[in-house]
């Protein structure tokens, strides 16, 4: 590494540091203030078990290897669902956004489509596939199109016209345009979708798993819930806020490598 660059990666590490204390002072904060609460009998036991029961209670899932088998199964289902849907809608939002005729071909009816609830097409979903893994997978794949699709197509239609004409100058083909004009300038929007996407797709998985899965961290939930395990059920929902977080940060990870190179960039 350069000795120049060096103050202002370790700078940089600083800074990120920091962020992410800050960032866990309100969870943390709350946590002890619910641990003192629990302590203190203000609340039910019942309903709100301290922090250091539902840690006991993560600790025997743990260590019984349940939580590890739930939690594999769950993952494999968001990101297999995030692929499909999420691919399809980068490709479709790129047809649209480039193409007139193929966004009134398809935009009008996508459109209708994205504003019916999941909730609803989820019965429908289960008489079409059963109760198995397509139906689940499908259901995750669906919601993880439309973020995706959306934020793919206005990137595109963000393209400043400029760079196409000097493209035209430079004799560029339909495919060097895509990615070497259209692809980049469009990426900023395409990491919000991205974003966006991986988080309704573990959204999806919650609903995919509580309608009649029997294995994954939404059926721990709703086993637990039957049970009166609270302390089980709050194993699941922190679980699912957790790793919905590392893929949030995956993404702006992601955006901070790829989006450099603007200038009004400030990750």
């Amino acid at each position: 590494m350069n000795k120049a660059t060096r103050p202002a990666t370790r700078k940089k590490r600083r800074n990120g540091l920091r962020r992410t204390l800050t960032g866990l002072i309100v969870p943390l904060a709350l946590l002890i203030a619910w641990q003192i609460a629990s302590g203190a009998g203000l609340i039910s036991a019942q309903l709100f078990p301290a922090p250091s029961s539902i840690l006991k209670d993560f600790y025997d899932l743990l260590a019984s290897g349940e939580y590890i088998g739930h939690l594999k199964i769950s993952v494999y289902r968001a990101l297999l669902g995030f692929a499909i849907g999420g691919s399809a809608g980068l490709l479709i939002g790129l047809a649209v956004g480039l193409s007139r005729r193929t966004e009134e071909a398809l935009d009008p009816t996508l459109q209708m489509l994205r504003t019916v609830p999941l909730l609803a097409i989820t019965p429908l979903f289960i008489l079409w596939f059963g109760f198995g893994e397509l139906s689940k997978v499908l259901l995750i794949a669906v919601g993880a199109f439309f973020p995706l699709y959306v934020n793919t197509f206005l990137g595109v239609r963000s393209v400043d016209l400029k760079l196409f004409d000097v493209a035209r100058i430079l004799e560029f083909s339909r495919a060097k345009q895509i990615r070497r004009l259209v692809l980049p300038a469009a990426l900023p929007n395409v990491l919000l979708g991205l974003r966006l996407s991986l988080g309704m797709a573990w959204l999806c998985l919650v609903v995919a798993e509580l309608m009649g899965a029997d294995r994954g961290i939404g059926y721990l939930i709703q086993d637990a819930r039957s049970f009166m395990q609270t302390g089980v059920v709050f194993v699941g929902v922190f679980t699912f806020a957790i790793v919905g977080k590392l893929a949030d940060s995956f993404v702006r990870l992601l955006e901070s490598k790829l989006l450099k190179w603007q200038d009004n960039y400030r990750g």
